[in-house]
């Protein structure tokens, strides 16, 4: 019966993935989600349902777009594969629970800011405020009104905290250290965990996004790299992972 839970969710994981998909790209590009319909960016052939089915149609058009023949990224296929693993996993690590609801929300959150802010190296805020009004009503069915209440403040402390940080960046550096979004996606994270662990949390986003900085850096001097990303990621591994200060202090004492 779990593997049975566990493929329904890879599945319903590529499903969401394909949408997430449609969702990054056309919110920054300000068009609707709803219209037009699903087309080929190059010769706007509308896509027929045999064409959107998550990773299959890309491996049986090769890569391809049926009419014209345009290549088609790689990118849309990975976001799918990406999200579906995130969906088993999350079902893995939590059953049916709230955890699991807090787990899929990061989880989409997650592959939206990968898709924006890979691409257009923005988070756009209707992502950021769906998730804190959904994070609010799933504390709120966890916790009860007060208890959601206390999140908020939590949430509230990491915003402060990131923005101390982006303005102090900011006089350091010369120049932008930290975009808006990433400020007001540290509310939203900061709902799902107590301020001392999401301070871990920034602390391991540092040390994910410190090795890739530096890649990209002899690889395009000018490029720049989007911090959201690998914020979203750090806070998915902790909460994944059920990562708390007890265990924290055990790994400082074994090192």
């Amino acid at each position: 019966m779990e593997s049975i839970y566990l493929i329904m969710f890879f599945v319903l994981g590529l499903v969401f993935g394909s949408f997430y998909n449609v969702v990054g790209f056309r919110l920054c590009n300000n068009e609707s989600l709803i219209k037009p319909r699903s087309h080929c960016p190059k010769c706007n052939h509308v896509l027929k349902p045999t064409e959107l089915i998550p990773i299959v149609s890309y491996i049986i058009q090769g890569g391809r777009c049926r009419k014209c023949k345009a290549k088609i990224s790689v990118f849309y296929p990975m976001i799918e594969l990406f999200t579906g693993l995130l969906f088993s996993i999350s079902y893995y690590s939590f059953g049916f629970s709230y955890d699991l609801l807090i787990a899929l929300t990061l989880s989409s959150m997650f592959v939206i800011i990968v898709v924006t802010d890979l691409n257009y190296y923005i988070i756009p805020d209707e992502i950021n405020i769906f998730f804190a009004v959904l994070l609010f009503i799933i504390n709120i069915l966890r916790f009860g009104f007060l208890g959601a209440c206390k999140y908020l403040v939590f949430g509230a402390i990491m915003f402060i905290f990131m923005y101390l940080l982006m303005n102090f960046g900011n006089i350091l550096f010369k120049e932008e250290s930290l975009g808006g979004g990433d400020v007001k996606l540290l509310f939203i994270l900061g709902m799902v965990m107590v301020p001392s662990i999401s301070f871990i949390s920034i602390a391991l986003s540092a040390f994910i996004a410190l090795p890739a900085s530096l890649i990209i850096y002899f690889i395009n001097k000018e490029r720049k790299l989007p911090y959201g990303p690998f914020l979203v990621l750090a806070f998915l591994l902790v909460y994944f992972l059920k990562i708390d200060i007890q265990t924290v202090y055990d790994l400082v004492k074994i090192i």
